[in-house]
């Protein structure tokens, strides 16, 4: 069984499979609208983000689909709220952001349960992974404080119920796509086994990115 992802707005489609008897469902193909028709994306470099046009509220990490590491913007919006604040997410689960909200009120006390918050995967994509936690932290305190990110770093790690923030899988697999794609820092949970260039500035809980910052 296959289907088709993607935003109504962008070229990009993804095609995952469900079921599949003969092989693995980890896999999925990446296509691109032309007027050609519908052609395989053979570069993902740049597809899902815009390095030169980053401002506050966007962060940058690297998902994985199936084996194949890609980078991707997410951009928050935190605006002060009229009536009941509003939760919004597209590409990322919502209980999921209401849990890092909380978090981040009573770690960090924001007052963030008077401001309206709504959260983008750019490009259409859906991150179904907790490797995303830090950068989606990371993207609402870039809006709440109005202050851009740098564009050479991005942020990994799963954040915990405790404020911890955690080492994810495929890590030295996404570092070199990172250094690769010609980044210079990157913040993590804990310092790379293997050799790299990049700059890695080591964040084990919520506390330290605002440091960082």
């Amino acid at each position: 069984v296959l289907y088709f992802e993607g935003d109504q707005n962008s070229e990009l489609r993804l095609l995952r499979g469900f079921k599949n008897r003969f092989g693995s469902t980890n896999e999925v193909g990446i296509f691109e609208m032309s007027k050609r028709g519908l052609l395989d994306a053979q570069s993902m470099a740049g597809k899902f983000f815009n390095k030169e046009k980053l401002s506050s509220g966007s962060a940058l990490t690297v998902m994985m689909e199936g084996s194949r590491p890609i980078i991707i913007e997410i951009q928050a919006l935190v605006s002060e709220a009229y009536g009941h604040p509003k939760r919004s997410s597209t590409g990322f689960d919502n209980n999921r952001l209401t849990m890092l909200l909380a978090l981040l009120e009573k770690k960090l006390d924001l007052p963030l349960g008077t401001y309206d918050v709504f959260v983008n995967i750019s490009g259409g994509i859906k991150i179904n992974e907790p490797a995303a936690d830090l950068a989606i932290i990371a993207a609402i305190l870039s809006s709440y404080r109005n202050r851009e990110l740098s564009a050479e770093a991005l942020f990994l790690g799963e954040v915990s119920l405790t404020g911890e923030i955690r080492e994810i899988s495929a890590q030295a697999q996404r570092l070199k796509e990172i250094e690769m794609q010609g980044f210079k820092k990157v913040i993590i949970p804990t310092k790379p086994l293997e050799t790299t260039n990049l700059k890695c500035f080591i964040a084990n809980e919520v506390s330290k990115v605002v440091e960082w910052m």
